[in-house]
């Protein structure tokens, strides 16, 4: 995949839901063959593709979050392999 553009819009792809498991203690990402446990790092980034959130919003709004500025490249890397793994695709 190329550069994610700063204007391109994550979303969950309809096979997928994302939702906190008690038993889990974790965010997880279901699908009809099964449940991926998702990290927090992960967890929060896709928390954020709602499909109206551009790219460049998301990251500013997680280095807001976590006060942790130069999210960009890692943001960028996690939702280029989710897209590799089609659990995401992008509207612009």
């Amino acid at each position: 995949m190329a550069e994610i553009s700063l204007q391109a819009q994550p979303v969950l792809r309809s096979l997928y839901r994302l939702q906190w498991e008690e038993a889990q203690q974790a965010w997880v990402l279901l699908y009809p063959e099964g449940m991926v446990r998702l990290n927090g790092p992960a967890a929060e980034i896709l928390r954020r593709c709602n499909g109206t959130t551009r790219f460049s919003a998301l990251v500013e709004d997680l280095e807001r979050a976590f006060s942790a500025p130069g999210l960009r490249d890692d943001v960028s890397d996690f939702l280029t392999e989710a897209t590799n793994r089609g659990w995401i695709e992008f509207t612009e």
